[in-house]
C-alpha cells in the first residue's frame, strides 16, 4: 500500500495554495509539534491523561466501550440489529481516569471517546493549542481519546486536518471513486453518524466483497506520531486505527459551502426516495435532468433567461436558500 504524500514546514499559504488544489490527502509531518499538549503527552500516557484531565470543564461526554473480543474494532452486532458496543455517559477526567486503571490489564475493554467539543469542554486546551493553518475557517476542535481501536473506513461530508497529540494512528485511506468496491453497511443506521464499509481490513473475506481487492489497490496509508497531522479531503473513505495503550487526537472539520445550503448527503437520500425505484428508462431521463440542473454538465442551465426570470436558477444567496428550504419543506410535508 504505498504512502500517502508527505509535507514539511507547511504554512497556511501553502496548505491553501499547494496541498488543498492537490483534491489528495496530505500527511502534514510536525504540523503541530510545538502544542504545549503534544510536549506534554512525549513522555508518557500517564502524562498525556493528566494534561487532559486537569483541562477538563467537567461536562458530559459519550464513551464507546467494546468488549476485549470485539479487539478494538467498532462494528455491528451480528445480526447487524445493534452494534458491538455499548455508549456510557462520563466527564472527559472520568473516563481518563478509567483508562488509566485498565491500560495493560489483560481482558480489559477498548474505550473511545469521540468528537468532544473542545471550546465548550476545555476552553483552555483551545487557548494553548490553536491551529493557525485554519485561521479564519470556521472550524471547532474536537478531541478523540482511547486506548487501541479500530474505526472502519467511512467518509466525512467536510474537509478534515486530523492532528495527533499522544500514541500513534495508522490511516488507510481510499479515493471516492472507490465506493462500489467498498461494500458500504446501512445509510441510515449506522455507529456514528456516517455509513461504513462492511469489510475488515485486517482479514477481508474477497469471497464474500471480490471488488474490495480493486479498493486496496487504490489505497495509501500513512502512520501518524505526535505532532504529525493529516489532511483528509472531503468524501475520502478513511479507516482510523489507534495503535498505542493510550491515544489522543484533535481534529477540525471546515466546510466553505454555506451552512444553511442543506446537507448533500440527505438530498441523496431524497433522491433514493424519489428516483431508485422508478422504471430504468425514467432513472436515466432523471439523471439527464440531474446532470443539466445539479451538476450543470452544459454550463449555467438559466443562462438563456433574463436576471429576473432564473427563480430558484439564480446565483445562491441567503434569501434564495431559505426560499428553496421553504419549497422543499412545504413538498414533503404533503406526503
Amino acid at each position: 500500500m504505498p504512502p500517502i504524500a508527505e509535507w514539511h514546514d507547511v504554512t497556511p499559504g501553502s496548505f491553501a495554495g499547494e496541498i488543498v488544489p492537490r483534491g489528495a490527502p496530505a500527511v502534514l509531518r510536525g504540523l503541530v509539534r510545538d502544542w504545549p499538549a503534544v510536549a506534554e503527552s512525549r513522555g508518557s500516557g500517564d502524562a498525556a491523561r493528566a494534561y487532559l484531565a486537569g483541562l477538563d470543564r467537567g461536562g458530559p461526554v459519550e464513551a464507546f466501550i467494546a468488549p476485549a473480543q470485539a479487539h478494538g474494532r467498532y462494528f455491528y452486532a451480528d445480526d447487524m440489529r445493534g452494534f458491538n458496543f455499548e455508549r456510557r455517559k462520563g466527564t472527559i477526567a472520568e473516563i481518563l481516569r478509567f483508562l488509566g486503571t485498565i491500560e495493560g490489564r489483560d481482558g480489559a475493554p477498548s474505550v473511545y471517546v469521540g468528537s468532544a467539543p473542545i471550546p465548550e469542554q476545555m476552553p483552555d486546551f483551545a487557548a494553548a493549542n490553536r491551529l493557525a493553518l485554519l485561521a479564519g475557517k470556521p472550524a471547532i476542535p474536537r478531541l478523540w481519546f482511547g486506548n487501541e481501536s479500530v474505526v472502519s473506513p467511512h467518509f466525512d461530508l467536510s474537509d478534515n486536518i486530523a492532528c495527533v497529540v499522544a500514541g500513534r494512528r495508522r490511516f488507510t485511506l481510499f479515493p471516492p471513486d472507490q465506493l462500489a468496491n467498498l461494500y458500504v453497511g446501512p445509510l441510515d443506521h449506522t455507529m456514528a453518524g456516517q455509513p461504513a464499509s462492511m469489510v475488515d481490513l485486517a482479514a477481508p473475506d474477497f469471497d464474500r466483497y471480490p471488488r474490495f481487492r480493486e479498493a486496496l489497490a487504490a489505497a495509501s496509508a500513512a502512520e501518524l506520531e505526535p505532532g504529525d497531522a493529516l489532511y483528509i479531503p472531503a468524501m475520502w473513505w478513511h479507516q482510523v486505527e489507534a495503535l498505542a495503550p493510550f491515544n489522543a487526537l484533535v481534529n477540525y472539520w471546515w466546510d466553505d459551502a454555506p451552512p444553511d445550503a442543506g446537507s448533500p448527503f440527505e438530498a441523496m437520500i431524497h433522491g433514493i426516495f424519489a428516483i431508485a425505484d422508478l422504471p430504468p428508462e425514467r432513472r436515466r431521463i432523471w439523471r439527464r435532468m440531474f446532470d443539466h440542473y445539479v451538476f450543470r454538465e452544459e454550463g449555467d442551465p438559466a443562462a438563456h433567461l433574463a436576471p429576473e426570470h432564473r427563480g430558484i436558477l439564480a446565483p445562491s444567496s441567503p434569501p434564495l436558500r431559505a426560499r428553496i428550504r421553504q419549497f422543499l419543506i412545504r413538498s414533503l410535508s404533503r406526503l
